[in-house]
């Protein structure tokens, strides 16, 4: 494997592997440090940052279904003070680059949040997130109509000249559209998908079983959906895509790539294999020395 290059560049940089964690299933890294070589890892995308600390939504928050997980969280995190004064001083430390997510209940808060890491050193990028569907403000309701979703955007890239990540909802009707609007406004890069709205009963009570109704579904249920609206998006826009969306193995890992996916994202298979990042980068390697590719980068789209 010595001449095999695993490495991609985007958003003006060169990241090792085209792996990174999805938002909000790897926490800030520390549980998985046991299980994890971080250098099998491009980047690191830490869980959804908001202005301030949040506990999260009551109740059960977890439901695993056949084919994946619904959760309903509801961006529990200590706040950006917190996040920039305590988090980030190892995160540093691990050498990876750092994406952060940040979240806003207004379009002014967009705009804040992103200001705030203008001078925080170790972070790479920012992941704008307008997808998240369980809370109750914000979230989702800038995902879902192109008129928020751009000023959301908009306001992000007009207070930083951090690399922009803009994080799609799958909950719309045209992803292309929604994605080249979003490329319209200045975003660098775009993620896709985030988690698919659902929900579950409770037979035993008649109601149902998150104390917020609704959560967002991800896991192996949600994969086909995922490749597609990556297949369609590459399609739509110019700009790089960060593929994510029930992506479990290796052979999941390269779909994305093929389909459109500069870097993949990993989720809900962290929940069930702690160090399926490390076997997902050995199985990228082994497959791509089998067949004689010498760049991962000849993969991207290859499949349109």
């Amino acid at each position: 494997m010595n001449n095999l290059d695993i490495s991609v560049k985007l958003l003006g940089q060169t990241f090792r592997t085209p792996l990174t964690t999805a938002s909000g299933t790897f926490g800030f890294g520390q549980e998985y440090a046991p299980f994890v070589d971080f250098q099998n890892l491009g980047a690191l995308t830490v869980k959804g940052i908001t202005p301030e600390p949040r506990l999260g939504n009551p109740g059960q928050r977890l439901i695993e279904t056949p084919a994946g997980l619904i959760n309903s969280v509801g961006l529990m995190n200590p706040g950006v003070e917190a996040f920039i004064g305590e988090e980030m001083p190892r995160l540093r430390q691990i050498q990876t680059p750092i994406i952060v997510n940040i979240n806003g209940k207004t379009v002014e808060e967009y705009g804040e949040l992103s200001a705030r890491f203008n001078n925080v050193a170790g972070v790479s990028a920012l992941e704008v997130n307008i997808s998240c569907p369980n809370v109750k403000e914000g979230g989702m309701a800038f995902g879902t109509k192109i008129s928020t979703a751009t000023a959301a955007v908009r306001a992000a890239r007009k207070a930083t000249e951090l690399p922009l990540i803009v994080k799609l909802s799958p909950n719309v009707t045209d992803i292309g559209e929604m994605a080249k609007a979003v490329e319209s406004e200045g975003a660098d890069a775009i993620s896709l998908i985030n988690t698919i709205l659902a929900m579950d009963i409770d037979l035993r009570t008649g109601k149902p079983i998150l104390a917020n109704t609704f959560g967002g579904l991800s896991g192996p249920a949600v994969r086909p959906i995922a490749l597609r609206m990556v297949y369609q998006v590459y399609q739509a826009v110019d700009v790089p895509i960060i593929g994510m969306g029930g992506i479990m193995d290796w052979q999941d890992a390269l779909k994305f790539i093929m389909a459109g996916s500069s870097m993949v994202a990993l989720g809900t298979a962290n929940f069930v294999q702690p160090d399926v990042i490390n076997s997902v980068a050995q199985g990228i390697k082994v497959w791509c020395q089998q067949r004689g590719i010498n760049k991962i980068t000849d993969l991207i789209g290859s499949a349109h």
